[in-house]
């Protein structure tokens, strides 16, 4: 559906990448200021304990065990979903339903990425719609 709306999933992944690329740019941009963002970290669970900062990263040997919370953008999403498949009177919550939430959101990286390609939300809205069977 998306790429009828000129983003395929290729894209989409790599435009998520490329945004989470720009942590991996802050931290070096960070370090040529002489903030070390390990030695943040270590001082920081020093002073209070492991894990508070844990959140999931790309090979640094720092990945959080266990459960990971929700943020509360996404947490929004979720409960924006589950209105979603209820007014469509769905028994679950399916992908379709988690996109019209983030749609319906209205914010964030997802939206980004749409807009960055050009991609009108109200007519991936109304097709996304369409395919639930509404």
């Amino acid at each position: 559906m998306l790429a009828r709306h000129g983003l395929t999933r290729t894209e989409a992944v790599e435009a998520v990448r490329r945004f989470a690329d720009q942590e991996e740019l802050d931290a070096a941009a960070l370090g040529t200021l002489g903030i070390d963002l390990d030695t943040v970290r270590d001082s920081v669970e020093a002073a209070v304990g492991p894990g508070p900062l844990d959140v999931p990263s790309r090979g640094r040997g720092r990945e959080p065990k266990g459960h990971l919370p929700f943020d509360p953008r996404a947490k929004k999403v979720l409960e924006l979903s589950l209105r979603e498949a209820i007014a469509l009177k769905s028994s679950s919550i399916a992908d379709g339903h988690i996109a019209l939430g983030l749609l319906r959101e209205g914010e964030g990286l997802a939206m980004k990425v749409l807009a960055d390609r050009g991609v009108d939300p109200v007519a991936l809205r109304d097709e996304i719609r369409t395919a639930l069977g509404c």
